[in-house]
Parts: C-alpha cells; structure tokens; sequence
C-alpha cells in the first residue's frame, strides 16, 4: 500500500531533503482529506485556508496546516471521532502517526498530526545514505484546527480531488475564502512580525480576480474586530466597499514589509517576486479588490 504513498512523493520531484519534507508534509495532508471525508467530516465542515487555495485554486506556495469552520456553531466539537480514520488511512500507506489534540484557543479546536521524518523517508525510498542525515527525534507535524463557533454567511462549494483516489472536499466559496483573508489582513499579526503568508495570499487573489464576499466580511469583523477598531471600524454602521479599502490601506500603511518578506520567504517557489513589494505596491494591489 505504501507503493501509492511512494507514487505521490514521486510526482514532485523532490531532489534535496527539504524537498521531501515538504512534499511528504502535502501528501500526508491529502491522505488526512481523505480520511475526513471517509468519516463524514465534511456533512458538518468546510474547508478553507491556504492549504484549500493550494489544493482547489493553485496557490503556488507551500501551506502547513489544514483549517476548517464548521458548517454551525458547537461549542463541545472535537477531532476525537476522527482520529481513527486519520490513523487507519496512514497505516495503510506505512505511517504510524500519532495524533493529539491542543487546548482550545478563543473559539478555534487544534489537534496535531506526528509522524517521524526518517521512517517516513525510507517508507517512501529515500536512498539510506540521504536519510541517514536526518535525526531520529525529527518529525513531519501538521497541525489542523476548526473553527467551532463560526461567524456565518459564507459560502461553500463541494470541490473533487483526485488524489490519492477521487474524493470530494466541501470548501468555501472563492468569494468567502478571500473574505476570510482580508479579515485576517486586518486582525492577525499586527505592527510586527507581520504573516507575509496573508499578504502573498492577497496578491493571488487579486491576481486570479476573484472578489470578497462583502457581507461575510461584515459577520468577520462584527465577531472578531479587537484591531480594526483602531481601523476606524463600526460594527454598527453597515460595512461599504470604500471602508473595507479604507481600512485595508491604513494597514498597508503600517506593514513591516520587510518582515512580510523575511516570513513568506521559505514558502515560495519563485522568489524574484518578493522584490516588488513595498506599501506602494500593496496599495495598488488594494485598488483592484472587487468586492461582491
């Protein structure tokens, strides 16, 4: 069975070992889809994230964790029941993973995924000699949490993936996924050590012309707004585009755009595109968001 993890390893061409980290980390996600959705998952979950760009909507860079909201608030979620699909997915492939779950933070259920990175590499034929360099206390980790008491009012679309075989994923709307970004834009990582990840993310949207979803990034900032009150946001005056742009600017403004590069850097490919960016060129980017 572990032929088909071997398989997938394979068709990315790892070379060095980062490579192969990183390609086994993409492919241990996509088996932790498939165990979801043997479990049901998705009847009472979506799919969103950057790891969910990546995957549906061709992000060209590399996403560590696995996030989802659920469908309707339910403050007594856990992963629990799901552990073993997770578990029985990945040992038919060769892996032992270990799985735990974190303490809950605000309104998000983390759990954490563990398998050992030198077994993993010679599951998948990894010449003994290359992996023989790798410590044996070293691990693959993929973290994935849900959001249980979500703001509504987004979007989902059930989306087919086809490997390791044919399943399907329920994800959020293209619209709602880049409503879920701009609202973290505004609130997560302020001033310093700013998430390059979020404003890579940004540039893709725009870049693919898919607009936010107005109005899910209401219901965002009305439940989760600590930062962007000093934004100049109401959640009792109705959210326009001009304000959402508005705000979205004075953020730009305040970026620590060398700090977004330092922090994105290690997840892209073509790194050459990093050079453009500057406030100036994010306030551009800004002046092209379409909203719906």
């Amino acid at each position: 069975m572990a032929d088909t993890l071997a398989a997938l390893i394979a068709k990315r061409h790892p070379k060095s070992l980062e490579e192969y980290d990183q390609a086994l980390r993409e492919v241990i996600q996509e088996f932790m889809l498939l165990a979801l959705w043997r479990g049901k998952f998705f009847n009472e979950a979506a799919f969103y994230g950057g790891t969910a760009l990546r995957l549906f909507h061709g992000l060209d860079r590399f996403s560590e964790d696995l996030d989802f909201t659920l469908l309707g608030p339910k403050s007594d979620f856990y992963f629990d029941p799901w552990f073993s699909f997770i578990k029985k997915e990945l040992a038919a492939q060769g892996l032992e993973v270990e799985i735990e779950k974190s303490k809950k933070a605000h309104n998000i259920q983390p759990a954490f995924l563990k398998t050992e990175t030198k077994k993993a590499l010679l599951i998948v034929g990894v010449a003994e000699k290359l992996a023989a360099s790798v410590p044996l206390n070293k691990l693959i980790k993929v973290k994935f949490e849900a959001d249980i008491e979500p703001p509504l009012g987004f979007g989902t679309e059930n989306k087919l993936l086809l490997e390791p075989i044919p399943f399907s994923v329920k994800v959020l709307a293209p619209e709602s996924l880049f409503a879920g970004k701009f609202h973290a834009l505004l609130e997560r990582e302020w001033k310093q050590h700013a998430k390059g990840r979020d404003w890579y993310d940004l540039v893709f949207f725009v870049r693919n012309d898919i607009p936010v979803k107005l109005d899910y990034l209401s219901e965002k900032l009305k439940a989760y707004h600590e930062k962007s009150k000093s934004l100049g946001y109401d959640p009792n005056i109705p959210l326009s585009n001009n304000k959402a742009i508005s705000m979205l600017e004075q953020r730009i403004q305040q970026l620590d755009v060398e700090s977004a590069k330092n922090e994105v850097y290690p997840f892209v490919e073509d790194k050459d595109q990093l050079s453009l960016w500057s406030q100036g060129f994010f306030l551009d980017i800004a002046h092209r968001v379409r909203f719906v």
